[in-house]
């Protein structure tokens, strides 16, 4: 193998990603048809699911494990999520964000981008219900002598029971480094580079406990399914379950981790970037 590989070889150069989201990519997600985009986003929900609830077993080895090595385990577990995303082609509400950059470069409108974003947002959400109901109605709760049922519900009720400005905070770091994920995964060029570009930010972030909207849509839909589910073995570890409805779903966590989740694509990828790759080339 030569000595001399330049970096074009390895791997797309920064500048040529930002391009390529501005100008490609990004674009093309904008002119889905309805139907298209709505379908592709009920894929990703589910895809995001599959990998929650990995995160969640991992999760319930913390007291063999010791708790850094448990959320490393689910962190690695659920990036699989964005990979079935990635190679698939499945439409994701938090990547999607990144569509912010053709509007900076006016190759998309406004209006086109909300568009996407509320289909691929409801897509995402669908999905993500489809897989908690599938789940709900199987013995996995008694998993581990309940315990992936234990852990299921205590992870809804913590999410529910963050102030607005700590679900908005998370939300932000969260995003940001899922769009990192999905930028190193376009510098890769090949099915291993790619499975690593994902990996590392999206397990970084999950093993944080950042507060991901997709991933919410199943984590904490997840946890009332089990609080409905009548389980009083698991149902009477707790004494707090009033504060896990549908309400504090939606307005105590959903929405400020939504806002969360754009901002941090928003300023934190989509300003920085094309500031540095696009707008000082324009000029």
């Amino acid at each position: 193998m030569s000595e001399n590989i330049s970096f074009d070889e390895l791997c797309n150069k920064p500048n040529k990603i930002a391009s390529d989201f501005a100008f490609k990519s990004m674009p093309n997600k904008a002119s889905f048809s309805p139907l298209k985009a709505f379908v592709l986003a009920i894929a990703a929900g589910a895809f995001i699911a599959f990998g929650a609830q990995g995160s969640l077993i991992a999760a319930t080895g913390a007291d063999v494990m010791g708790f850094g090595l448990a959320k490393l385990l689910g962190g690695i577990v659920f990036s699989t999520g964005l990979m079935l995303i990635v190679f698939s082609g499945a439409e994701l509400f938090t990547g999607n964000a990144l569509i912010g950059i053709s509007v900076l470069e006016k190759k998309v409108s406004i209006w086109a981008l909300l568009k996407n974003w509320i289909l691929v947002y409801l897509g995402n959400f669908v999905g993500a219900l489809i897989v908690a109901f599938l789940i709900a109605n199987t013995t996995m709760y008694h998993g581990g002598y309940d315990a992936t049922g234990i852990i299921g519900l205590k992870t809804a009720i913590n999410k529910t029971n963050l102030t607005f400005g700590q679900a908005f905070c998370s939300g932000i770091l969260c995003n940001w480094l899922v769009c990192m994920a999905v930028w190193m995964a376009c510098a890769a060029r090949d099915v291993v580079g790619k499975i690593f570009a994902i990996l590392f930010p999206i397990a970084t972030f999950a093993m944080s406990g950042y507060e991901h909207c997709v991933a919410n849509m199943f984590m904490v839909s997840n946890g009332l399914f089990i609080k409905n589910g009548g389980n009083e073995a698991i149902l009477s570890l707790f004494n707090n379950l009033d504060t896990l409805t549908i309400k504090t779903f939606l307005v105590d966590n959903l929405i400020p981790v939504t806002l969360g989740n754009i901002i941090g694509a928003l300023i934190f990828v989509v300003g920085l970037f094309w500031v540095v790759y696009l707008k000082e080339k324009n000029n």
